[in-house]
């Protein structure tokens, strides 16, 4: 497979992997990867293009994915949905540490704190997150709950009645680690999730 040829260097390339051993044999529809293309088309003000991968809960095809995505694919931010409870055949977590070049732990623990506010289940998630980085490239690779309602929930956060943010998403700090690795700049709509970046790493200074 060829590399392709980043012609919109401004442009974000999302890899979005469903991890299901029935959606992947057609035993029923996935909801992982439309449930994450909604969440993008509502949260992106900047330009962005998706790549997506339907397999088993199988670590050899979960880390081939992975490597595909961001190696070939030159994906900048890599999401899976799926695979990551106790059970014998989640491997996504092992399958994702197996492919990271570094470790980012925060991002877990809060995707843990805001399912947590809903279920004491949330305990038994393993999602974990992951820098990928090759000679001239590197991603951020997050593992997703599979439910669409909670992965919205753990992209954008808690937000009272009136829209106030009461727990915030991991969406907040993903464009800022993206900068840090060296993708392209992140813009959202902040009705749906706020950016946080420190003033020196702004495009744009506040007057």
């Amino acid at each position: 497979m060829t590399k392709p040829t980043r012609t919109e260097p401004d442009q974000l390339r999302i890899g979005l992997i469903s991890i299901s051993d029935r959606a992947s044999a057609g035993i029923y529809i996935d909801q992982g990867i439309p449930a994450l293309r909604d969440w993008f088309t509502s949260a992106l003000s900047s330009p962005w293009i998706m790549v997506t991968r339907l397999i088993a809960d199988e670590r050899p095809a979960i880390e081939a994915a992975l490597i595909e995505l961001v190696d070939l694919e030159d994906c900048d931010l890599v999401l899976t949905t799926g695979g990551t409870g106790p059970a014998r055949r989640d491997v996504t977590p092992e399958a994702t540490l197996a492919v990271a070049t570094k470790e980012m732990p925060g991002f877990g623990e809060q995707m843990r704190q805001i399912s947590l506010k809903f279920v004491p289940t949330a305990i038994l998630s393993r999602q974990v997150a992951v820098i990928r980085e090759t000679p001239d490239h590197a991603a951020l690779i997050m593992n997703l709950p599979g439910q669409p309602k909670s992965i919205r929930e753990t992209l954008e956060g808690l937000k009272d009645a009136d829209g106030k943010q009461l727990v915030a998403g991991i969406f907040a700090a993903v464009p800022y680690c993206i900068d840090l690795i060296g993708g392209p700049y992140i813009e959202t709509n902040p009705s749906v999730c706020t950016v946080f970046r420190p003033k020196s790493a702004l495009r744009v200074q506040p007057s």
